[in-house]
């Protein structure tokens, strides 16, 4: 009994820490790929090595922009089993040069959407994150039930984004962009949930893993939250 008393303390600080790393990494990650984004979009020199110019002034893809795609999603899928493995040092430049990468591919949303509206759907998905972080840390209900329907619903997603590419229909991007609010807003809990539960036995590389679940969650939020509240320029 005694010593159940005198370890929680030290499991409780332990999460704490642990979690408090959590987020630093996901901050930082953030702001990084913010601040790639930006300089893409605002450095002439960067914006003709990942877009072109056709002749009537819209801006595509160039193949640098694809090579970076393709390089960002490899290292999403196979960053967690490399960095249960690798070297700190290496998980943690897999995790930068994820998050960098990430603000190349997500860079045109600064070309489709204004900046006033980015920075508010930024501010409401930060205001929902933090709410939804708080209710996973603080409820004493188990969200393990919500696992097998967020999985579905996060492959419905997936299948029903592939279809929309081809079929283009407006009432199913709407059906689309409602589901991915709610799913990664469930995620976003779920998440929390799971990772203070490891956060007695976490090392710095699971610290990491786990900036980038809530990263992702974060990302994809704001992304679906701007299908609604983005204005589009003209």
């Amino acid at each position: 009994m005694d010593g159940w008393t005198s370890a929680a303390p030290i499991g409780r600080s332990r999460t704490a820490e642990f979690m408090a790393s959590v987020y630093r990494w996901m901050a930082f990650g953030l702001a990084l790929t913010g601040i790639v984004a930006w300089a893409v979009t605002s450095s002439p020199s960067l914006l003709s090595v990942f877009y072109q110019m056709d002749e009537a002034g819209n801006l595509h893809s160039a193949p640098a922009m694809w090579v970076a795609l393709i390089a960002w999603f490899l290292l999403g899928v196979a960053f967690n089993p490399i960095a249960q493995r690798a070297a700190i040092g290496a998980a943690v430049g897999m995790f930068l040069t994820f998050c960098a990468l990430s603000g190349v591919v997500f860079s045109s949303i600064v070309f489709q959407y204004t900046q006033a509206s980015i920075f508010t759907t930024l501010f409401v998905t930060g205001g929902a994150f933090f709410a939804l972080s708080v209710y996973g840390t603080v409820t004493k209900r188990s969200l393990d039930a919500w696992r097998s329907f967020l999985f579905m619903g996060l492959i419905g997603i997936v299948l029903a984004g592939i279809v929309n590419i081809f079929v283009r229909s407006s009432g199913l991007e709407f059906v689309l962009s409602c589901a991915g609010v709610l799913v990664f807003a469930g995620l976003t809990a779920y998440d929390t949930q799971k990772l203070r539960q490891l956060g007695e036995t976490g090392e710095e590389r699971h610290a990491l893993i786990g900036a980038l679940v809530l990263y992702l969650d974060f990302v994809n939020l704001f992304l679906f939250l701007l299908r609604f509240m983005g204005r589009r320029r003209d």
